[in-house]
C-alpha cells in the first residue's frame, strides 16, 4: 500500500531521483569536519524560522503594545522565555558560523573561479543577516533596543544624497513610534528572510553544479553525502543547539529591558557583533566609519574572486580577513574594557536592570494598563523618587555615595548623605562628632567648623555620649519609618 503511493507520487514528481541526488553526491577525499559549517548555517537557519514563526504568534509590533507582548511571552506563557532564548542566542550562532564559514571558503580558495557568484551570494547572505540583527533588536521596544537603533538609523543620514531620505522611510517619520516597529517587523519577520531563502537556494544550486572543492587532495578513497559526511554534520548541529540550549538556561531567556521612553535616554550599546563599529565611530568621523570603510569593505569583497586569482593575491585576501578578524576583535576588546571603566555607564546599566526589574514587578503585581507599560514606571513612586532626588537634590546631597539613581556625582557634596535619613543609625552618626565632620554629614560644608560640631558634639561628657542611643531611638520614632520597630 505505502509503496504504491510512494510509486505514484514518485511517478508524478521523480522525488526519490531528487533524495538520491542529495543524498549520495561523492565527498572528494571522504567525509571531513571542515566541511560541517554550511550544513550547520541551514539547520540555524531552519531553526530561526521555526522559533521565529512561533515567536510571531505572540508577537504585537506597536509602540505600545510590543513590549507587552514580548513581556507576556516571557513571564505568563509556559517555555516562553526559553522560546525568545533559543531564537536570540541562535542569531549570534549564525553570525559567528557565517564568519567562520566565508573564512573557510576563502582559505581553501573556494572563492576562485568559476565558484565567484556563489562567494558573492554568500557575501550578500552575511549582509542580510547582519540586516536581520538589526531589525530584530529593536522589536522588543525596550530602552536598550529604542536608543542603539536611533544610533544605528542616525547614521544612515551620512549616505551622500539619499541619506536623509533613507533615514526618514526607515524610522517611518521624524520620530520612533508605532511606525518604526511595523517597518522593522515587515522587514525582519517578512522581506530579509524571502531574502535570505532565495540566497541559500541559489547557494546550494551553484554549490551542487560546482561540486565540493579540495583544498589538498587526500588519499582516501571518496566517498557519498549520505551516510558518512550527514554524520559530522549532525554531531556539529548538535553542538550548536547543545550551546545554545546552554546559553539559554544559564541567562534564562533573552534579557528584557525596561520599556523604550523616549523622554529618559539610555547610554545603549549595540550587540557585540557591532561594537567594533562603535568603537571605529570613536576615533573616525561619522561619514568615514559609515560610509566610506563599509563601502571600501564591500568593494573588496566582491573583488576578492579576482584579486586572488594570483597565489599573492589569494595571500593578500587571507592575510587581510585575519586582519579584518583581529581588528574587529581588537575594537571591541577596547569598547568593553572603556565600558567596565566607566562608572556612568555602569551605573546606567544597573539604573536599567532596576527598572527592568521593577516594571516586571509592578506587571506582575498589578497588570499592564492600556496607556502601557511604561506608565508605570512614569507613575511608580520609587522610581518617581529616584529621579526627583536626582534632578532636584543630588545638586547638594548624595543617597549613599550617588545621585539616587546609582550615578556618580562628580562635584564634593555639600550636604549630607541622606541615605538612611531619620534611622536610628543615621541620627546615631548625626549626634557623634567624627562621623558630622565627615564627607558623609558636613564636612564638605561651613557647618564642619560651626558651633554645633566644637561647642557641643566635641564636648560630650561620658554621660552625655551614653546616652545618644536612647536620644536617636526617641528621634527616630518620631519618623515612623516603616524599617524601624517602634517604640514601646
Amino acid at each position: 500500500m505505502i509503496k504504491g503511493v510512494m510509486d505514484w507520487i514518485d511517478d508524478r514528481s521523480g522525488v526519490r531521483a531528487l533524495i538520491h541526488e542529495a543524498l549520495y553526491e561523492k565527498v572528494p577525499g571522504g567525509a571531513r569536519w571542515r566541511y560541517v559549517w554550511g550544513s550547520c548555517l541551514t539547520f540555524v537557519f531552519f531553526t530561526q524560522v521555526v522559533t521565529g514563526t512561533l515567536l510571531w504568534m505572540f508577537y504585537s509590533p506597536s509602540a505600545q503594545t510590543a513590549w507587552e507582548s514580548v513581556y507576556y511571552l516571557q513571564y505568563h506563557v509556559a517555555g516562553g522565555w526559553f522560546l525568545r532564548g533559543v531564537h536570540h542566542y541562535m542569531a549570534q550562532a549564525m553570525i559567528v558560523l557565517l564568519v567562520l564559514h566565508l573564512m573557510q571558503v576563502v582559505i581553501d580558495g573556494a572563492y576562485k573561479a568559476p565558484r565567484e557568484l556563489n562567494f558573492w551570494f554568500g557575501i550578500l547572505m552575511m549582509g542580510v543577516t547582519l540586516a536581520l540583527s538589526l531589525t530584530g533588536y529593536l522589536l522588543p521596544w525596550d530602552q536598550k533596543g529604542y536608543w542603539a537603533t536611533a544610533v544605528a538609523t542616525n547614521l544612515m543620514a551620512e549616505v551622500p544624497l539619499i541619506g536623509p531620505a533613507l533615514q526618514k522611510i526607515v524610522v517611518g517619520g521624524v520620530e520612533y513610534g508605532h511606525h518604526t516597529l511595523t517597518r522593522f517587523f515587515a522587514l525582519h519577520a517578512g522581506v530579509l528572510p524571502a531574502s535570505l531563502v532565495a540566497l541559500v537556494v541559489a547557494h546550494i544550486y551553484l554549490f551542487r553544479k560546482h561540486g565540493i572543492h579540495v583544498k589538498e587532495p587526500r588519499p582516501k578513497r571518496d566517498s557519498y553525502f549520505w551516510p558518512d559526511q550527514i554524520l559530522k554534520d549532525a554531531i556539529a548541529c548538535l553542538a550548536v543547539l547543545l550551546a545554545v540550549v546552554v546559553l539559554t538556561i544559564y541567562f534564562h531567556g533573552a534579557p528584557l529591558g525596561p520599556p523604550a521612553d523616549p523622554s529618559n535616554e539610555f547610554p545603549a550599546r549595540p550587540e557585540w557583533y557591532f561594537l567594533f563599529l562603535f568603537q571605529l565611530l570613536k576615533y573616525v568621523p561619522a561619514f568615514w566609519g559609515a560610509v566610506i570603510i563599509p563601502a571600501f569593505l564591500a568593494l573588496w569583497m566582491f573583488l576578492q574572486p579576482f584579486i586572488g586569482s594570483s597565489k599573492r593575491g589569494h595571500q593578500f585576501n587571507v592575510g587581510f580577513w585575519w586582519a579584518l578578524i583581529a581588528g574587529s576583535v581588537a575594537l571591541t576588546g577596547m569598547a568593553l574594557s572603556e565600558d567596565r571603566a566607566n562608572l556612568k555607564h555602569g551605573a546606567a546599566l544597573e539604573e536599567a536592570n532596576w527598572q527592568a526589574e521593577r516594571v516586571i514587578e509592578i506587571a506582575n503585581a498589578e497588570g499592564i494598563p492600556p496607556t502601557g507599560a511604561v506608565a508605570l514606571l512614569r507613575q511608580d513612586h520609587q522610581n518617581l523618587g529616584r529621579r526627583l532626588f536626582a534632578s532636584h537634590c543630588s545638586s547638594c546631597h548624595l543617597y549613599n555615595g550617588h545621585d539616587g539613581r546609582g550615578f556618580p556625582v562628580e562635584d564634593s557634596p555639600s550636604a549630607a548623605d541622606l541615605a538612611g535619613f531619620g534611622s536610628v543609625e543615621w541620627i546615631t552618626r548625626l549626634l557623634d562628632y567624627d562621623h558630622y565632620v565627615s564627607d558623609k554629614y558636613f564636612g564638605g560644608t561651613k557647618f564642619k567648623d560651626g558651633t554645633m560640631a566644637r561647642k557641643v558634639l566635641a564636648k560630650y561628657t561620658e554621660e552625655e555620649k551614653a546616652l545618644l542611643p536612647d536620644i536617636a531611638r526617641l528621634l527616630a520614632d518620631g519618623a515612623k519609618l516603616p524599617y524601624e520597630e517602634p517604640l514601646e
